[in-house]
């Protein structure tokens, strides 16, 4: 890895970050069976994938397994095999289960703030919408029938023409918490979740981040919730999109 690297101070800021959680990280760990993912390792894997947009876990792991750059970060040596993109997956979920991802969220921000790299005074808030993992065909009615069907009896296609749908009326079978919604008259809705950042100006720092039901209203209600919890007594200034005080 070359000296001038970006990747090298973002790697030592993780090393602090991982070592004050050697608590939690250790009750992560398997405890029979075969020998577990290291939860740092994967919490550096993701780091990559985030960095790097890395599409999706299956492409990571092509990455880690000729990647020198990708492998010295993720802290595997030239005679270990990387991991199966499945059973990242799995591992994942123990990741969720700790809260794992706010926990190293906050340590980084820690180090920006005893860096004095954070400020109380002036910040930007914006979201974003966030598809989610569900496609169209499986939203069904609440009540009633469900549409007709067509297509193979593993991978039917329902057939919505003519049928009015709305969060109301409609739910997904494969995910319950998604919603439908579209940020303009001129797209079609999807199923999604609305993503949040709150951003610290003075030196570009994402300072907070929250996931909500795709609605109306989500944008300025977790920007509120966010803010309230970062001010005190200093007065705060705030940058937004345009209508963000519009009524929905």
């Amino acid at each position: 890895m070359p000296a001038d690297h970006p990747l090298r101070p973002i790697r030592e800021m993780l090393n602090t970050a991982l070592k004050a959680m050697d608590g939690t990280l250790a009750q992560i760990y398997a405890h029979n069976g075969r020998e577990s993912i290291p939860p740092e390792r994967l919490l550096r894997a993701l780091t990559l994938q985030v960095l790097y947009s890395i599409r999706s876990e299956r492409q990571l792991f092509e990455q880690l397994q000729y990647n020198l750059l990708f492998r010295r970060f993720v802290w595997l040596t030239l005679e270990d095999s990387a991991w199966d993109h499945s059973s990242f997956t799995k591992h994942r979920d123990r990741l969720i289960d700790f809260d794992l991802m706010r926990d190293l969220f906050g340590r980084v921000l820690e180090q920006a703030r005893s860096e004095g790299l954070r400020s109380k005074e002036h910040f930007s808030v914006d979201g974003t919408l966030i598809r989610a993992c569900a496609s169209q065909r499986s939203f069904v009615p609440r009540k009633g029938p469900k549409p007709p069907h067509g297509g193979s009896r593993s991978n039917p296609e329902a057939d919505f023409k003519g049928i009015r749908r709305t969060r109301e009326t409609h739910v997904s079978s494969s995910d319950l918490d998604a919603l439908l919604f579209t940020k303009s008259r001129k797209a079609g809705a999807i199923p999604a979740y609305m993503g949040h950042v709150l951003m610290e100006n003075r030196s570009a720092l994402a300072v907070d981040v929250r996931l909500t039901p795709a609605q109306g209203t989500a944008e300025r209600q977790a920007a509120l919730e966010m803010l309230e919890a970062k001010a005190g007594r200093v007065r705060i200034t705030v940058r937004a999109d345009k209508a963000y005080d519009h009524p929905a």
